[in-house]
């Protein structure tokens, strides 16, 4: 989820070449026939919560990122709530996580009574900052989790040392890197247990809300498919007080059809980000991401760093081009976790990077003529931003 600043829908209907932030349609053409055929075959049937097309999405998945364990649940947020409840995150644990990242990383802890610890992020890939997750270790802390934000994997490698040496788990957030890899392998697949969120809008995007959760062990998994389901594992026999979170078959059947077609849909998107870094590279005051050292991006989305954030958004809007800013305030200074008394400047990465972030459009079927006119509203948006002499804005 993000501040998404213009759609297609809203671009200026005078604008001669609007560009969207985010078009689903041509993969929704893609699947139409396929999708729309099981979908009738389950209406015929009235076979719509739980049953084989669940569970084969779930081997479907599970095999794609290299798990041994795949359980379809409702959406993100229940993914992360019921992932950190399966390692033993309770009320008043502590959970490390950094601070630019959705609201729903730090909700799901509170949603169980933990608290959310906010650190900061590396200046060259806004990933968690291993030495600053160290640093915010105490007596309390029950769990690390490691962002993989905007379609790269976070430095896993480097918090597993430290998970083992301090007892903590590390509960991946994979929501939106679904196919992307680091040094140690796909995401989902990096620390004790991983939540992934299907939102539409993901690299593997459902037709409504659906998540998953996606681990090794089969404990972990065990627990995560009870709690899902009233926690029951017979039914009428409630083991534990647990929540309605389970997959239903008619977005397992859309996520079915999409996961067939992802590897096709990611390399789209890696295509997409190389012609964005050569048409934008020479651009002053644009400063584009980079992929870390052993990872294949997946490029959820295409986030840039810019001098004078909101007047360029503004042109673009003007030009009829979508973006989003992710994320405009870091977690730990919105209003929802004022309670825990952060205070600005204490995570001065994330939050300087508050003020530069935009996303420019990113969507695998994005063609070269579209960023073309993107590029070209950005030079000029860029060359209005540019310091006067005085050193004011233009």
């Amino acid at each position: 989820m993000s501040t998404v600043v213009n759609t297609a829908a809203e671009a200026s209907p005078t604008s001669p070449a609007p560009v969207p932030f985010l078009d689903l349609r041509a993969q929704s053409a893609e699947i139409a026939d396929e999708v729309l055929q099981s979908w009738r075959e389950q209406l015929l049937a009235a076979a719509f919560v739980g049953g084989a097309e669940v569970e084969a999405f779930e081997n479907e998945y599970a095999t794609y990122i290299g798990t041994a364990h795949c359980v379809g649940i409702s959406n993100g947020t229940d993914a992360l709530e019921l992932a950190y409840r399966a390692v033993g995150v309770g009320p008043g644990d502590e959970v490390i996580m950094p601070g630019n990242t959705f609201s729903a990383t730090a909700e799901a802890a509170s949603r169980i009574g933990a608290v959310p610890v906010f650190v900061d992020v590396d200046e060259e890939h806004l990933l968690i900052d291993p030495d600053a997750a160290a640093a915010a270790i105490t007596a309390r802390t029950r769990a690390i989790v490691p962002v993989h934000l905007f379609g790269q994997t976070a430095p896993v490698e480097l918090l597993r040392p430290l998970a083992a040496k301090y007892d903590l788990a590390i509960v991946e957030d994979a929501a939106q890197a679904q196919g992307a890899s680091g040094p140690a392998g796909r995401a989902g697949t990096l620390g004790d247990i991983a939540a992934t969120s299907f939102y539409p809008g993901k690299n593997l995007g459902a037709a409504g809300d659906a998540g998953a959760v996606t681990t090794d062990d089969p404990g972990l998994a065990a627990k995560v498919r009870m709690l899902q389901a009233h926690g029951s594992l017979v039914k009428y026999e409630h083991e534990q007080v647990g929540v309605n979170a389970r997959l239903d078959a008619v977005q397992a059947t859309f996520l079915r059809a999409k996961l067939r077609r992802l590897e096709a849909w990611n390399e789209a998107r890696r295509r997409a980000a190389a012609a964005y870094a050569d048409l934008l590279s020479d651009i002053a005051g644009v400063r584009v991401p980079s992929p870390r050292s052993g990872n294949t991006d997946v490029w959820h989305l295409y986030v840039t760093r810019v001098n004078g954030r909101d007047r360029i958004v503004d042109q673009l809007r003007t030009a009829g081009i979508g973006t989003g800013i992710h994320y405009p305030t870091p977690v730990h200074l919105t209003s929802a976790y004022a309670h825990l008394g952060y205070r600005r400047g204490q995570l001065p990465v994330a939050e300087a990077a508050a003020r530069s972030l935009v996303s420019l459009p990113m969507f695998p079927h994005l063609r070269l003529e579209q960023q073309i006119v993107v590029r070209d509203a950005v030079r000029a948006a860029a060359v209005l931003c540019e310091p006067t002499r005085e050193g004011r804005r233009a």
